[in-house]
């Protein structure tokens, strides 16, 4: 054998002893993830020999499914868009902090994730409600004669999901930050480049991979999320993850629930392609 052939052995050899180790884990999740979900998306095409999309013809014909549907799409497309806003201007100015005063910032941005979702979805009810902070300091500055409702809004649930997956976006956009050229913003500033021509022009294209991760994580935590708007939203502001839960446990509707449950997935999909898309006609131009 030659040394080429050699190679080509020994890579063979080390792509089936990493199939191999992999092998256990794959047929693990394939049993406990994959198959129930299958079945479960099967539900929604009916039965037996007999396949149909009749009901998702009769879930968008209902008109609270068609409202609940763009509300779920609609918190999600500007949950993601606050996070790409907030999060560029957080992790620039990570980015360019002393190392250890970074490490700091840093550690701040990853300490929420550590506090269980329940315990800072329920901190806003505190903060939001009638008696909380925001509506305490409203009245105290005349802004308000009264309390407002605050809870149970539309607003309430943007503000506890942007909370709750801001610093996916900011960490993604760190890490994007940090592999991009030192001299690439300088360089634009020297050569007449304002602020705005700087993120457009340098700036985005050089971090869309950040951004798109980023994105994906925070629009499909936003739109599969059932804890923050089930206490924020309530039964006044239903979303899709909300709706499958009262499907299943109040209705007994598995077919229902199977329709939400492959919606949810698909956006999730369509999502990532479609940030992928704009990041990559952008590179394009």
């Amino acid at each position: 054998m030659t040394l080429t052939e050699d190679k080509v052995a020994e890579m063979f050899q080390n792509r089936a002893e990493a199939f191999a180790l992999v092998l256990p884990a794959a047929i693990f999740a394939a049993v406990v993830f994959l198959a129930p979900v299958l079945i479960l998306l099967s539900e929604g095409f009916g039965s037996g020999d007999s396949w149909t999309i009749q009901a998702y013809i009769d879930f968008f014909s209902q008109s609270l499914n068609q409202t609940v549907f763009l509300r779920t799409l609609k918190l999600a497309a500007l949950v993601t868009a606050a996070s790409a806003v907030i999060g560029y201007a957080a992790a620039f100015a990570i980015v360019n902090l002393p190392p250890k005063g970074k490490g700091r910032i840093t550690g701040l941005v990853v300490l929420p994730l550590m506090i269980s979702p329940v315990a800072r979805t329920y901190a806003w009810l505190v903060i939001l409600g009638r008696t909380g902070f925001v509506n305490k300091a409203l009245v105290a500055v005349g802004l308000s004669d009264e309390p407002i409702r605050f809870l149970f809004t539309e607003t309430a649930v943007f503000i506890g999901l942007l909370q709750l997956f801001l610093p996916l976006m900011i960490i993604s956009l760190i890490s994007a930050l940090e592999n991009m050229p030192r001299d690439a913003v300088p360089a634009a500033r020297v050569l007449g480049a304002n602020w705005l021509q700087v993120f457009t022009k340098v700036i985005l294209p050089l971090t869309k991979e950040g951004l798109v991760i980023g994105g994906t994580l925070v629009f499909t935590g936003s739109m599969t999320a059932y804890i923050t708007p089930a206490i924020l939203g309530g039964s006044k502001v239903l979303m899709l993850e909300t709706l499958l839960y009262q499907r299943v446990t109040v209705a007994n509707d598995f077919v229902s629930a199977s329709v939400i449950a492959l919606i949810l997935i698909v956006m999730a999909f369509a999502a990532n392609l479609l940030l992928k898309r704009l990041a990559t006609a952008r590179n394009k131009r």
